[in-house]
């Protein structure tokens, strides 16, 4: 072929190859077309492209005039110093020709791949992207015993320049695709391939599959405690354990601490419930970050494609509503979807709406029921319970909206609300010279997670300059157990050393017994209502009743009892040494307004030591919620 029409065929298989790149032809068939194309160019030539993978390894792209059965033989080989030409060409970086491929030691073992084919040559050129990385080969093979001639190094040297623009193409292609289809940490398909997949198995029947929603427990926990990079390496491990469970199935993170699974040819609850069943079990082995344990859990709602939603909305809807109901009633577990948590949780979502609005609005307020001495019937401080306005000016009650407190960041800011209302009533108390002694603030697990309680507190305090000691900080026992053991005792610890004293609400009614108040000392101790209500001389809840205000008194706490509606009740109690108490039959919770009055007849002098002043350990009163 004459100089000038060689210039002139590359230069219209540089534009062909070219616009195929800018059409976005797939690599494959572009690196294809450029073989065809040389091998019309050079006769005698047969061509192949090769790229090498991630892991150093072989992987064909085109060699259209060799059987297929090279190209499987070749495909995931490790590049070498003696791999062929073209494994060897890759290891050095430069190109390898070797003109006897049966006596060539680059060969030796692989020989018998290409001499049955009658081919005897090859010559291989590196194909380098921009920053220098060998990304694969381009070959001449020939049927006889010879190296290149000046026309084809000019043929090469054109194609391997368009082989680096057509592969560094498609890797940022594939860069962008991952990035777009894919979630950089764990490596599983992201919340826009979930949507795409969901979309497809609902479009047409059957809708034989599953879909699972699956939350990470306690992830916010242990960015904060332990850092955002033991929240990945959590993050990561549950995607890993999740996709080496469930499979050939679809596992998606569609979110920070959320993934979601696509169970196909799932048409039986039974077969939901044993998948489930695999991942919880999978998570139950400890993981190591920086030599501290992490446990991963995992909470679980599923539906059933058909039978629990036809259209993708439904499905994912159902099964939020499950995922929902298990984080509330079976963290750590599964529940399947079910009829009547649609109606139940579309209420939820109602009464979070309107206590969203509420705290937007600051009508979020206390009413505050008075702690009585039961011998003197006198005030002895109060517990703050929260109630909100509905915009019709009805008071609700905390029953009406405590579904919504369920959730963390709610419960957080009405505890938040809560406290600067307070504040400025007994700030507005103070200044008019009320006793009021002190005032008890119910705090949630929130509060504790979130790790700042003691800095609210005392901020809230100090802005309207109430001294510490008119606050009491009150837990349940579902707060008291529920919690990091280390992370609560040392939140009542800090409390208490800063002169907040610490009450436990609602004693007797969870899984706290008098040995964990060795663990978490507090000053005060509420018996619930339930065995106020339940106890009559000789009966066990009198008996229970007896031991724990005798119990408190030899530990130094305060004891005061709850629920208190006839006079018999009050004067069983004194009887048994309890002093405090407080319920209907004194008065309701009422609004700062009402309570003002009672406090200025019926408070608790300041002639003696108040009875809810701090002794030794430290002591008071009251709650809110």
């Amino acid at each position: 072929m004459r100089e000038s029409g060689s210039a002139e065929h590359l230069q219209a298989l540089q534009n062909e190859i070219l616009e195929a790149v800018a059409r976005g032809e797939v690599l494959v068939a572009i690196m294809d077309r450029l073989c065809r194309r040389v091998e019309a160019i050079a006769p005698g030539v047969i061509c192949s492209v090769v790229s090498v993978d991630a892991q150093g390894c072989l992987q064909p792209l085109a060699a259209p005039s060799l059987p297929a059965h090279y190209a499987a033989s070749v495909s995931g080989v490790p590049v070498g110093p003696r791999v062929g030409s073209c494994g060897t060409a890759i290891y050095r970086g430069e190109p390898v020709c070797v003109t006897d491929i049966a006596t060539d030691p680059l060969w030796e073992g692989l020989e018998n791949l290409v001499l049955p084919l009658g081919l005897r040559a090859c010559w291989s050129s590196p194909i380098k992207a921009r920053d220098g990385r060998v990304v694969g080969t381009f070959a001449f093979y020939y049927n006889r015993q010879r190296g290149p001639n000046d026309l084809e190094r000019q043929i090469v040297a054109t194609c391997v320049h368009l082989c680096a623009i057509a592969i560094e193409h498609e890797e940022v292609r594939s860069r962008n695709h991952r990035l777009a289809y894919y979630d950089t940490l764990t490596g599983l398909p992201n919340r826009v391939s979930f949507n795409d997949a969901i979309m497809r198995m609902t479009a047409e029947p059957p809708h034989d599959f599953g879909l699972m929603l699956i939350d990470i427990d306690h992830l916010k926990a242990i960015n904060d405690t332990m850092g955002h990079a033991a929240g990945d390496a959590l993050i990561e491990t549950v995607g890993a354990r999740l996709q080496a469970v469930v499979g050939d199935a679809t596992a998606c993170r569609i979110g920070g601490d959320e993934f979601a699974v696509l169970l196909p040819d799932c048409t039986q609850a039974a077969q939901m419930r044993s998948v489930a069943s695999a991942i919880l079990a999978a998570m139950s082995t400890p993981l190591d970050h920086d030599g501290n344990s992490i446990v991963p859990s995992v909470t679980i709602g599923a539906a059933l494609a058909g039978e629990d939603g036809e259209d993708s909305v439904t499905l994912r809807q159902n099964a939020d509503f499950a995922l929902y109901h298990a984080k509330e009633t079976s963290r750590g577990g599964y529940v399947r979807f079910k009829d009547g948590l649609r109606t139940s949780m579309t209420r939820r979502i109602q009464v979070r709406r309107d206590v969203d609005e509420a705290l937007t609005g600051g009508r979020i307020i206390p009413h505050y029921q008075p702690v009585i001495r039961l011998d003197t019937d006198e005030i002895v401080g109060l517990e703050a319970l929260a109630r909100m306005r509905m915009p019709d000016g009805r008071i609700a009650c905390a029953g009406e909206f405590h579904e919504a407190m369920l959730d963390p960041k709610v419960a957080h800011r009405i505890t938040g609300q809560m406290l600067g209302a307070i504040a400025a009533d007994m700030a507005a108390w103070q200044r008019a010279g009320i006793n009021f002694q002190h005032v008890g603030l119910n705090v949630t697990s929130a509060d504790f997670q979130k790790g700042d309680l003691v800095q609210r507190v005392l901020k809230a305090l100090e802005r309207v300059r109430v001294p510490p000691r008119h606050l009491v900080v009150e837990i349940t026992e579902q707060v008291f157990m529920g919690g990091r053991k280390d992370g609560v005792a040392r939140t009542i610890t800090a409390l208490r050393e800063r002169g907040i004293p610490v009450a436990l609400d609602d004693f007797g009614t969870g899984f706290a017994s008098l040995t964990h108040l060795l663990d978490f000392p507090v000053d005060i101790i509420k018996i619930d209502r339930s065995f106020v209500a339940a106890a009559r001389s000789g009966t066990r809840s009198s008996v229970i009743v007896e031991a724990m205000v005798g119990i408190a008194h030899r530990l130094g706490m305060k004891i005061i009892a709850e629920g208190i509606e006839t006079q018999a009740q009050a004067e069983w109690l004194q009887s048994t040494g309890c002093r405090l108490g407080q319920g209907f039959l004194y008065a309701q919770a009422m609004p700062a307004g009402i309570v003002i009055e009672l406090l200025q007849r019926f408070g608790q002098k300041p002639i003696r030591k108040l009875d809810l002043e701090p002794d030794s350990r430290a002591g008071v009163i009251a709650t809110a919620a």
